[in-house]
């Protein structure tokens, strides 16, 4: 059956709760892997709970229910042929180690792209007192529902110059950081299973592309804005590829006024497996 958007578009989600404490603060940190140097005060910044503080990438694991695509009307696909398209969370203040949080989730929009249909869910956090946290926008790619005659939608954005970058950070995965991530909630077979991971056409277990979407935004925060979470207003990205276990990050940046344009490789493989990233600086 055919994508029916003014349908999905039109329909309300039940109110989501939930809430997030300092140790899965911690434990997703390692998990996009911080604590190397162990002693280095900035990395105990994220792994100790004397002066902790939380990368703005952090909501990408905060379960509070929200936009479930699996229960929109109008909205029929094969669960085997979705694909992470991009990600995008919006800081509102800076993010507290601990917090009980609800949830008001919508689908933000759907797009034709011929033979994929491009579905954006949004889910909009407040604190326990009613205060916006965040609002995260995720954008899947439905393979083999496009065509039901909706708009095409904006093009990619996010764009580097067409000039050297600012600078290059390096960022080297442990062998085990996909089994680390996953206990922030994501257990796909897919990062832990070597036959399962077969099957999807891969050598070996894959890093979660929401963990290499931490693992860059932790690079450009320590990087570039000297350790400072809370200079980060929104960070957007594009999933380009995949990266394993082990291998070395190398991500790009041009500072651009308010904005910070990122890119990142493989190093190992010359490989890209992010892009069209931006992170919009809080103003002043």
């Amino acid at each position: 059956m055919p994508i029916d958007r003014d349908k999905a578009l039109a329909h309300v989600f039940p109110p989501g709760v939930g809430e997030y404490q300092a140790n899965d603060v911690i434990l997703y940190h390692l998990g996009v892997g911080a604590g190397v140097p162990a002693t280095n005060p900035g990395e105990l910044e994220y792994t100790y709970e004397k002066n902790l503080k939380v990368l703005p990438s952090f909501p990408m694991v905060v379960n509070a229910g929200g936009a479930d695509i699996f229960s929109t009307p109008g909205v029929e696909f094969n669960p085997a042929l979705i694909l992470h398209g991009a990600q995008d969370v919006e800081i509102h203040r800076p993010l507290p180690i601990d917090a009980k949080l609800t949830c008001e989730g919508r689908i933000a929009d759907i797009f034709d792209k011929g033979k994929a249909a491009l579905l954006i869910t949004e889910n909009r956090v407040r604190g326990e007192t009613g205060e916006p946290l965040f609002t995260t926008r995720t954008s899947l790619f439905l393979r083999g529902e496009g065509g039901f005659g909706g708009p095409s939608g904006p093009s990619a954005g996010n764009k580097p110059p067409q000039r050297e970058p600012d600078g290059i950070i390096e960022s080297r995965t442990l062998p085990q950081q996909a089994l680390l991530y996953r206990l922030c909630g994501d257990k796909s077979l897919l990062h832990c299973d070597p036959e399962f991971a077969a099957k999807g056409g891969f050598d070996r277990p894959i890093i979660h592309g929401l963990c290499s979407y931490g693992i860059v935004c932790k690079a450009v925060v320590d990087g570039v804005l000297g350790g400072d979470v809370t200079q980060v207003a929104r960070y957007q990205a594009r999933f380009s590829g995949v990266a394993y276990p082990g291998e070395t990050y190398v991500t790009a940046y041009w500072k651009e006024a308010d904005r910070i344009l990122i890119e990142a490789k493989i190093k190992e493989r010359d490989s890209r497996v992010i892009s069209n990233a931006c992170i919009i600086l809080v103003p002043g």
